[in-house]
């Protein structure tokens, strides 16, 4: 996940950019919120975190010009700014939260975390004109609607995402069942037996003695 923080304090922004490295992300940092705004315009990111008073362009003033032209990245506003009405402001400009400094890192990433769990809510797959919704178990073929069960789901998001890859079914183990009821090899095969017959198409490769690979011609 790409972070794009926009933090003037010098020593601020190498403590959050350090720990959010720590934290498994990819983090850009800026001092300056033109060149801020320029970055966006040619990369793409995950979540911006933006401080208000910065040199340039101000924190709202960036986020205001992303929401008018469309732009629906994922903001938090990290600022000293006290207050209900910069707090209204901010959200009314469209930021997803808004963490007033001082904060502690680890309350940071925790709304970070949040914020992607309600995106993840809200995201589609889409592949072969298909529609792929994964977290409402459904996929969407013109107007059929394919309804499975949810860690079907998962199996498909898993193959979806890594489509091309021999995956074997100790890595499907691995990376979908995160509970206590860990499932057979043989349970995983009827997984896959069940999603197969939900395709016109063929898309799942039995590789013999490694595992199963999806394609998306």
């Amino acid at each position: 996940m790409k972070i794009l923080l926009l933090e003037d304090d010098v020593i601020l922004q190498e403590i959050i950019e350090e720990f959010l490295v720590d934290q498994g992300y990819v983090v850009e940092s800026f001092f300056d919120g033109e060149k801020a705004l320029d970055a966006i315009g040619v990369s793409t990111y995950d979540m911006l975190l933006l401080d208000v008073n910065v040199p340039n362009i101000d924190g709202f003033e960036i986020l205001s010009y992303l929401r008018e032209i469309g732009n629906t990245t994922p903001a938090i506003y990290i600022t000293s700014l006290a207050g209900i009405d910069n707090l209204k402001k901010g959200f009314d400009l469209g930021a997803d939260d808004y963490l007033k400094k001082p904060f502690e890192l680890e309350e940071l990433n925790a709304r970070i975390e949040h914020i992607i769990k309600i995106y993840r809510l809200q995201e589609e797959i889409e592949f072969d004109g298909m529609k792929f919704i994964p977290k409402a178990h459904q996929i969407f073929v013109g107007d059929r609607v394919i309804e499975m069960r949810q860690k079907e789901a998962r199996v498909l998001e898993y193959f979806i995402r890594n489509s091309g890859k021999i995956i074997s079914c100790d890595e499907i183990i691995e990376n979908v069942w995160d509970d206590e009821h860990i499932p057979t090899h043989a349970t995983i095969r009827t997984y896959i037996k069940n999603l197969r017959k939900m395709f016109e198409k063929e898309y799942f490769d039995n590789i013999k003695g490694e595992g199963y690979r999806f394609n998306i011609v």
